[in-house]
């Protein structure tokens, strides 16, 4: 008779619960978070191969995916929000009770939100790109502090300056040779600014030695207008398998970028989008479709025209949604950019009628 498991993952021991197909309970405990521990309870239990065993997302979830199916059985992370919402009782909450909830859902059916175990090296890449943007932030964080130190000792002039490379951090410190108290605050966010710099290139180097893996799509995403190296490698990243999207609107909805929707009646509002799924892959995507403002993309008809209608800040998120499915598209059909099919018109109104349109409704009239 086929079997059902409920896994509560804890960092140090985890919690089982085991049904068969009607809901009769074979057994429960707690075992070691290890590959000891499962294998003990695949033999004690006497479990099939491809037998389903339910995790709830978390840290350990994809550590106790992948050494279940070295095991042989079939583990299913199901999104830990889902599992709250979807509990007997949300306000009673015990691990036995959570594995005991995972496993009654996973033999009904009823989760949807199920989380995607990507392979090792989708994981060791996101690894790398998580701990490059870590120190990216690092590096930020030290620039803005050097700045608040600068204006708040009065010397707001120099808190202008770029402090992107050593040689504007050298300029600077050169010109605080006569402040130097402000100077020593400054040479330590130097050094930390500088430390980073030198992990970020770290990670951009073991990025690179990354690349014999996704070397196809990663030249064939680079062709899409604003597409960098570290935009379409977050892209692999993030979307992993193109394949287990069954449209380009999905692997949108999965990256955050549609609207809200809320249809009752006649009433039927879009509001902002949703914002779901990987930020990084998001913010990602606006940088790149700021891009589409010069003149030579193939993405600039889209963008002014959406500018005309919705305004910048919507315009850029529009174009953003649209290089998400261009992305995904060249993904999953392993095709090259075609920049006819972004269906980018030139726009149908002059400069001026866009600056009027900007304004407010009575100062339009005036004109």
């Amino acid at each position: 008779m086929k079997s059902y498991v409920g896994l509560d993952v804890h960092s140090k021991s985890s919690v089982f619960v085991i049904q068969n197909e009607r809901g009769e309970e074979l057994g429960r405990g707690e075992l070691p978070t290890s590959v000891e521990g499962f294998s003990s309870l695949r033999l004690r239990f006497r479990l099939r191969a491809s037998t389903l065993v339910a995790l709830e997302s978390g840290t350990m979830a994809f550590f106790a995916a992948r050494k279940l199916s070295e095991l042989g059985l079939s583990p299913v992370v199901v999104d830990a929000r889902e599992v709250r919402m979807k509990a007997h009782r949300p306000r009673q909450k015990s691990d036995t009770r959570d594995a005991a909830e995972l496993c009654e859902g996973l033999r009904r059916g009823i989760y949807r939100a199920i989380v995607h175990v990507p392979p090792a090296e989708i994981e060791h890449l996101r690894n790398t790109l998580s701990r490059r943007r870590h120190f990216v932030r690092l590096g930020t964080a030290q620039i803005n502090a050097a700045k608040k130190m600068l204006r708040s000792a009065g010397l707001s002039e120099l808190s202008r300056q770029h402090l992107g490379t050593l040689r504007a951090w050298q300029r600077l410190l050169q010109a605080l040779a006569s402040h130097p108290q402000v100077r020593s605050y400054v040479e330590l966010h130097h050094r930390a600014w500088q430390s980073a710099m030198e992990q970020k290139a770290a990670c951009e180097k073991s990025l690179g030695e990354q690349h014999a893996s996704f070397r196809e799509d990663l030249e064939r995403l680079k062709t899409v207008p604003g597409v960098g190296e570290i935009v379409a490698l977050t892209a692999i990243a993030v979307f992993s398998d193109a394949t287990r999207f069954p449209s380009a609107k999905h692997a949108a909805s999965y990256a955050g970028l549609v609207p809200q929707t809320y249809q009752s009646g006649d009433v039927n509002r879009q509001g902002h989008i949703t914002k779901t799924g990987s930020p990084e892959l998001r913010a990602m995507l606006v940088q790149a479709a700021h891009t589409a403002r010069r003149q030579s993309s193939p993405l600039n008809p889209f963008l002014r025209n959406l500018t005309l209608r919705l305004g910048t800040r919507r315009a850029v998120t529009a174009v953003a949604h649209r290089l998400c499915r261009v992305l995904y598209a060249m993904l999953r059909d392993k095709t090259s950019f075609d920049p006819s099919m972004l269906k980018a018109h030139e726009p149908r109104a002059t400069a001026r009628a866009a600056r009027i349109y900007r304004l407010k409704p009575q100062e339009a009239k005036s004109r």
